[in-house]
């Protein structure tokens, strides 16, 4: 089964990578869910949790300011203004 490879950066730190199954997270065009082999997309994510179910652990919520959000071969990148994994999943990285 493909996975996606997910890398989500702020401005000034680095805040998760790795292989998930989905992503969610709210762009200006609205909520976009990505699946492994999706087209490709670049969107302006809008400020607002971005959702990782990784490919192993529990699900990962990352609270992020605007920023951009990129799909491309199976890789999904966001770069946000300011992120971090929400306090309520903290220990799981």
């Amino acid at each position: 089964m493909a996975e996606l490879e997910v890398e989500v950066v702020a401005a000034d730190h680095f805040v998760w990578s790795g292989a998930a199954k989905m992503v969610k997270a709210r762009t200006a065009d609205g909520e976009i869910g990505i699946l492994p082999n999706h087209t490709p997309v670049l969107a302006v994510l809008h400020a607002g949790n971005i959702e990782i179910e990784p490919v192993s652990g529990s699900r990962i919520v990352v609270e992020a300011d605007g920023g951009f959000f990129s799909v491309d071969s199976n890789r999904v990148v966001i770069v946000a203004d300011n992120a971090q994994i929400s306090e309520s999943v903290a220990g799981i990285r």
